[in-house]
């Protein structure tokens, strides 16, 4: 008699995996073999066709779109001294965290720096308030976000609450980032997506982004702290929001896909 099974694993983990069969004998008892070999082996990340079906469920929900100006990242004080003193003035990429989806494919790989661009629906301009410091850079949207680069889709998660994210990554054309991404991610239209758009009216770049999600801006590039301004924020410090190596809700039915057996 043979017993087949399967299970379903997830994405970017390793296993450890030994096998004992057991055949039942003619006098009803069973007789165990001895375990064999251990394999070990780690699934991949997430694919493309995987990331396009995260893609669709955020869009499912991303919402109307609403006008914005600026990128913007808040830091510490200290975060923007070290910039100014060790670095030029540039805000050099670093790894993305370990944030979002387990399977994702830019965690802890993909190299940018991370921005934000959601607003306030009845001012227009960023929320008073940070999860990660009291200073915050604005940066012009088209200083980053324009028909020189290229935009993909990176990820869709929750965090045990009622607010979802997306993580969107913008790469000038041709970089090593565009490069990464071009593999790995599904590419967007710079003018016709649910999440984030940079279209032209009377001869001026305009841009909008989604409102019922928080996007998480990943720009491949360093980025030069003159090309904006630099400002204590008027708001509170709010850390509980900070999404830095947070871990996303497996039980979602909102932002989980079935990755096959």
């Amino acid at each position: 008699m043979t017993v087949r099974g399967h299970w379903f694993l997830s994405p970017r983990t390793e296993y450890t995996v030994a096998v004992q069969t057991a055949s039942k004998q003619m006098d009803g008892d069973y007789a165990v073999s001895e375990w064999s070999e251990i394999i070990e082996f780690c699934t991949a990340d997430y694919s493309k066709v995987h990331l396009t079906q995260l893609m669709e469920k955020a869009e499912a929900i991303a919402g109307r779109m609403l006008k914005f100006s600026v990128f913007y990242r808040n830091q510490h004080k200290e975060y923007f001294d070290y910039t100014q003193k060790h670095h030029g003035n540039v805000m050099q990429p670093s790894p993305k965290d370990n944030s979002g989806s387990h399977g994702s494919p830019i965690s802890a790989k993909l190299e940018g720096v991370f921005f934000s661009c959601n607003t306030e629906f009845n001012t227009g301009k960023p929320p008073q308030d940070s999860p990660y410091g009291r200073y915050r850079v604005e940066i012009p949207a088209e200083k980053l976000f324009n028909p020189n680069t290229n935009l993909y889709f990176g990820d869709f998660y929750c965090m045990y609450t009622a607010y979802h994210y997306v993580i969107v990554v913008i790469a000038p054309v041709g970089s090593p980032g565009d490069e990464f991404c071009k593999q790995r991610l599904p590419q967007l239209s710079l003018n016709d997506n649910k999440f984030l758009t940079c279209t032209e009216e009377d001869g001026s770049l305009v841009f909008h982004h989604a409102q019922d999600v928080i996007l998480e801006v990943i720009y491949t590039d360093p980025v030069d702290l003159s090309w904006g301004s630099v400002a204590e924020i008027i708001g509170h410090q709010l850390m509980s929001l900070s999404t830095a190596d947070a871990k996303k809700d497996p039980s979602c039915k909102t932002c989980n896909i079935s990755v096959g057996r």
